[in-house]
Parts: structure tokens; C-alpha cells; sequence
């Protein structure tokens, strides 16, 4: 059972990894003029391993697909954005997840871990960057994650009524 659990984690990581490679190809900004915006792709993969799975794997899936995200097309401060913003994200949704179908639906736990990634990414660039002068982007992110979390929240719950019906983890 434990080989079959680490063969599952490395299965997801590539996923996630190939999805945030994919993110970088579209031209979001086209649609969506916000600089930085991305669709969080990815992060279906993080939200689906904390529903399907431990919070040590999922947090294992995020720390490799950042790390190999960042050595495949990123730099330094992608990977400083994408680690403080993914697990953030993970860490409010874990908790939120506790009480999926009492307060929250996946869709608001996928918004919240949308708001969190932003919120991550924000406090990176003041680390980065030395200023708070970037919390005046926050508000428009926090904007931006209502859609975006919600569409990440729709492609889990569609992935996960899917999987039930083959049942991965038996």
C-alpha cells in the first residue's frame, strides 16, 4: 500500500507540473489585463491530494511541483512566489476542509486557497522587493481568485466524481 501511495504522489506531481507548464503557455493577460494572474491549474492538484490524501503528501506533491516548476522555466523569486503563495494556500484549505459541507462548499474552500495563494505571493514580493508598497496589488488579486478559485473548485469536484466511480485509492 505504501509503494502504490508514492507511486500516486509522483502521478500527481507530474500532473501538477505539467499543468502549471501548461499555465505558462496561456496568454491570460490577454483576457484578464491583471500582471501575474494565472488560472491555478495546478492547484487542482493540491486541493484534490488534500481531499484524497494526507496533508504530508499533499505538501510533498506541492514542494516538488514548485521546486521542479522552478528549475524547469522559473528563477529564484518564482520559486519563493509560488512556495510562500502554495502553501498558504494549502494550509487554509486544510483547515477549511475540516468542515467541507457544514460552512464551506469545495468551491469556497477553492476560492479561500485562491485568496491564501495571492495573499502567499504578496508577502513574497514584500520579502523580495523590501517594500509594502505591493499591497496596493492585493485588492485586485483578491478579486481575480473569486473566478479563478472557483473554476479550480469546479475542476476538482468534476475529477473527483469521476474517480470515485474507479476508485484509485482501494
Amino acid at each position: 500500500m505504501r509503494i502504490k501511495r508514492i507511486a500516486l504522489c509522483g502521478l500527481f506531481t507530474s500532473l501538477a507540473l505539467i499543468l502549471s507548464l501548461v499555465e505558462r503557455m496561456v496568454p491570460l493577460n490577454l483576457v484578464v489585463p491583471v500582471p501575474g494572474i494565472k488560472l491555478g491549474l495546478a492547484n487542482v492538484v493540491t486541493l484534490f491530494a488534500l481531499t484524497a490524501m494526507r496533508k504530508r503528501e499533499a505538501s510533498a506533491i506541492l514542494l516538488c511541483r514548485v521546486t521542479l516548476a522552478s528549475i524547469f522555466a522559473g528563477s529564484v523569486t518564482s520559486f519563493l512566489f509560488s512556495l510562500f503563495g502554495g502553501f498558504l494556500a494549502l494550509g487554509v484549505m486544510a483547515l477549511l476542509l475540516r468542515r467541507e459541507g457544514r460552512w464551506f462548499s469545495l468551491f469556497g474552500i477553492s476560492v479561500a486557497g485562491a485568496a491564501a495563494h495571492n495573499i502567499g505571493q504578496v508577502c513574497a514580493a514584500m520579502l523580495v522587493l523590501g517594500t509594502a508598497d505591493v499591497l496596493g496589488y492585493l485588492p485586485l488579486l483578491l478579486l481575480t481568485s473569486i473566478p479563478m478559485g472557483l473554476l479550480t473548485g469546479l475542476v476538482c469536484r468534476t475529477v473527483l466524481n469521476h474517480l470515485k466511480k474507479i476508485d484509485i485509492f482501494a
